[in-house]
């Protein structure tokens, strides 16, 4: 059954071939088109695809090697970072299935939450308070589908190993059930509490947000400098502020317990200006007494200072902004004013009443919604929560048990934990996401938890499976409106890929998964809260191994962005250059470092390719008849040139398969790129032309035999970088004489220790100079590199080399078409170079 099914599969790489009206290594020596290159590309996406290559099989006992693919959000087009990550993710997948690994490689779309409901009011030209929750959700599944078929296209086109047979949607029942199974699972533990607490809130997206969804930015502001009379009438004092808008919430003062001020004040009350509220004078260790007065105000609430001082002095709670961001009652005047305008009416009133005695141009951090970059304030709200602070130490060790690629990427997970202040907030005020599967008594609010077999649920249409209440007895009950934060099921893509706690057979098998690729800016959410899941279910890491992307910037190095116009479409740069110009680019960065987009990248890609089809198919028609392992009989008659070059060879890919296991992708690209060009293309090649004379096929049967080992071998290294180009080589060239009708279906070649060879990389080397020198001279006299020498003069400084050079001037002779080469005597008359000198006779 096997043997059929592959037959069936190798099918539609036929297909494939017989298509080809051109094969790319049956050009002539000039670069191909750009267009031709996309043509063959969908040419071999789709013969990739129907013939199911790169799906996982789950009965195979090959060992496992599955990646947590980063599900890109629904919320437009494939921008250039996720080619640029993406590309690099498959660089690994491909490599690691032709190592012998049976990879699982799934494709995601984070399709739940925020940035979706903001995608469909967009396009649609609507708001979703404006409908209701089942309108509006119906509305965004439509529109999401439409948005999601474009996504996926674009993904396609960059040839990505990826198996779409594993497509999956955060917003699927499947997701739904794993997300709402993992809170059950974590609310039974007893780590998921509700309770009314101030909680981080964006009045733009009128939702609860997370410390991870927050980020800092700086901005310009102004310092106030405010007159509050202290009640006695005897005097006053001065605060600073940023936040004017925030004097209706104020409830204490504050100042330094060592402030010699205190004396005076303490235990007074100061009355706030213009509101007249009366608060009372109190110390804390907390009050920095360099910044501003020295004196600050408390108010409900401004920072996470403002929370630990209402708890701890158990002060009143006074909010005057509402969840859309406006002034309430509370605020007096103001009220039902937008907070930035009330901010500038406030501080003209404070003129007028002369109390705002200074003020001074700031430039200070300020905490934004990283959806929307507006401000963040803290509303008192109830809300769920997951405790984890008391297990900061935990997830400590965890990411030290994990391998980072590249390691100091750690210190961000580090630094974040070691700065959390917050419990997660998990409470959404959204239509659109995953629901909370409970309800609550109607009666005495007890929380009525689903049954896990109800899973998915929506509290909203759906009943528990409790008819009554455990606890009084009523049987009414009150449905939970929230949504969980998205991150609470995008953390949970190893858990959704192993199908967790629905096919426990499948779980074992990938979980925990072998590696997770992902972006650096994204460490504190996804990063942390996938550890998080992990830790709070199994005590299990989720993967193994973590691989961090840089950004793709602009040729400036600026990020990308709409505000900044330099945004630049990946699917655009297909069309112009073709998806393996782009991978070639993105296999160029850094793992880890952002890159700047340089399209003379995608130029000498292109210049590389063309490069490798025409030395392909040179080694093709000298190789004709010969099969992939004919070097076997020819590995005890090879020369010193053949020597050197598959020495060489066998250097080269030990680097690059050393690289790729540390997922160092740039670093094996280079060893390969520069052993291509400037050994076997530039020196190789041109040597070995002399000893293989078409006339007579049956002549240099080893150099022959060496050409199609080494083109062979660099064509599949090179397959996970440039896949459709190596596919198209590889079919044109070598269908016959391999044994896998796909290139993607080869192994990796395996290192053979017997052809290192340091003696005749030495004579190589030699013979690599000696060349240089000569077509140096021939360019110096405007010669053509076919034209004869009479005589030239060898003049060598290494003692060693002396003896080397009896080996290879044969084959410098004949490829340099010298009639005479021999060894000078004495010392050159202009000196040496790298070793060599020249003299022509």
């Amino acid at each position: 059954m096997a043997q059929k099914q592959a037959i069936t599969k190798l099918s539609h790489i036929d297909e494939a071939i017989s298509d080809s009206k051109k094969p790319l290594a049956q050009k002539a020596e000039q670069a191909m088109p750009v267009n031709e290159f996309v043509e063959n590309e969908r040419k071999w996406q789709a013969a990739w695809e129907k013939s199911k290559i790169y799906a996982f099989d789950f009965k195979s006992k090959a060992p496992v090697f599955s990646i947590d693919t980063p599900p890109p959000t629904v919320s437009g087009r494939m921008h250039l970072g996720h080619a640029f990550s993406y590309s690099q993710a498959d660089f690994i997948a491909r490599y690691k299935r032709m190592k012998g690994f049976n990879v699982f490689y799934p494709f995601g779309l984070d399709d739940n939450g925020l940035a979706t409901e903001r995608l469909v009011e967009k396009s649609r030209k609507i708001r979703a308070k404006d409908f209701t929750r089942e309108e509006f959700i119906k509305i965004c599944l439509e529109e999401t589908r439409k948005h999601e078929d474009v996504m996926i296209s674009d993904f396609r086109s960059l040839g990505l190993s990826l198996d779409w047979g594993t497509l999956y949607r955060t917003i699927e029942p499947l997701a739904r059930k794993i997300s709402q199974r993992s809170f059950l699972d974590i609310y039974k533990s007893g780590r998921a509490y509700r309770k009314e607490a101030p909680s981080m809130w964006c009045p733009s997206c009128e939702t609860a947000i997370a410390q991870a969804e927050l980020e800092d930015v700086e901005m310009d502001s102004t310092f106030n400098d405010l007159v509050f009379m202290v009640k006695d009438g005897k005097g006053q004092l001065t605060v600073s502020t940023t936040r004017p808008e925030m004097l209706p919430s104020c409830v204490a003062i504050f100042i330094h317990p060592s402030d010699k001020r205190k004396k005076e004040l303490l235990g007074k009350k100061a009355v706030v200006p213009i509101f007249g509220q009366e608060v009372p004078i109190l110390e804390d260790a907390r009050v920095d007494p360099e910044k501003g007065t020295g004196i600050v105000m408390c108010c409900t609430f401004g920072d996470q200072t403002d929370m630990e001082w209402y708890f701890a002095y158990n002060l009143p709670l006074r909010i005057s902004f509402t969840k859309d961001g406006r002034m309430t009652e509370l605020a007096g005047k103001y009220g039902g004013m937008k907070i930035r305008d009330a901010r500038k009416e406030i501080i003209k009133d404070l003129g007028e009443a002369g109390t705002l005695v200074s003020q001074k141009q700031v430039r200070h951090s300020v905490k934004v919604h990283e959806r929307c970059k507006t401000e963040m304030e803290i509303m008192n709200a109830k809300q769920w929560f997951i405790k984890y602070l008391d297990l900061k130490e935990e997830f400590l060790k965890k990411g030290r048990e994990l391998k980072w690629h590249p390691e100091h990427m750690r210190v961000r997970y580090e630094n974040w934990i070691n700065g959390l202040q917050w419990d997660w907030s998990l409470s959404r005020q959204r239509f659109y996401g995953v629901p909370f599967p409970l309800w609550y008594c109607a009666k005495c609010n007890s929380e009525i938890p689903a049954d896990e077999k109800q899973l998915p649920v929506d509290p909203l249409q759906d009943s528990p499976a409790a008819k009554k209440c455990p606890k009084c007895g009523a049987t009414e009950f009150t449905p939970e409106k929230d949504v969980l934060d998205t991150w609470a099921t995008s953390s949970l893509t190893p858990q959704i890929n192993s199908q967790w706690g629905v096919d426990e057979g499948r779980h074992k098998k990938l979980f925990p998964m072998s590696l997770r690729p992902q972006a650096h800016d994204i460490i504190t959410l996804w990063t942390f809260n996938t550890i998080v899941k992990a830790y709070l279910h199994e005590k299990k890491l989720p993967w193994k191994d973590i691989m961090i992307s840089g950004h793709a910037l602009d040729p400036k190095g600026r990020k990308m962005s709409k505000s900044l116009g330099n945004s630049v479409s990946p699917v655009e740069m297909v069309e112009k250059y073709s998806a393996d110009m782009l991978r070639y680019w993105a296999a160029t960065g850094t793992l880890g470092d952002d890159l700047p987009l340089q399209e003379k990248e995608f130029l000498s890609g292109k210049k590389f390719l063309t490069k490798l089809s025409n030395a392909s198919r040179f080694a093709a028609m000298k190789a004709k008849g010969m099969k992939l392992d004919s070097f076997e009989k020819h590995r005890n008659s090879l020369r010193t040139a053949d020597k050197w070059i598959l020495s060489r060879l066998e250097r080269a890919k030990k680097e690059a398969t050393d690289s790729l296991e540390a997922y160092e992708y740039s670093k094996a690209l280079a060893a390969l790129r520069s052993f291509f060009w400037l050994e076997f293309a530039d020196f190789y090649i041109e040597m070995v032309k002399h000893r293989t004379p078409e006339e007579k096929p049956g002549e240099g049967t080893e150099a022959r035999a060496t050409l199609l080992k080494v083109t062979t071998e660099l064509l599949k290294m090179l397959s996970p970088f440039v896949p459709h180009a190596s596919e198209e080589i590889f079919q044109s060239n070598f269908k016959s004489c391999a044994e896998k009708e796909s290139v993607h279906l080869e192994r990796w070649p395996e290192a053979d220790g017997k052809l290192v060879d340091a003696e005749a990389e030495a004579a190589g080397e030699l013979a690599k100079k000696i060349i240089a020198g000569l077509r140096k001279h021939k360019t110096a006299n405007n010669m053509a590199m076919n034209a004869e020498l009479a005589e030239a003069e060898v003049f060598i400084e290494n003692g060693a080399d002396l003896k080397r050079f009896g080996e290879i001037s044969e084959d410098v002779k004949e490829t340099m078409k010298v009639k005479v080469l021999a060894l000078g005597k004495g010392k050159p008359a202009t000196g040496f170079e790298n070793g060599v000198a020249l003299e022509m006779h």
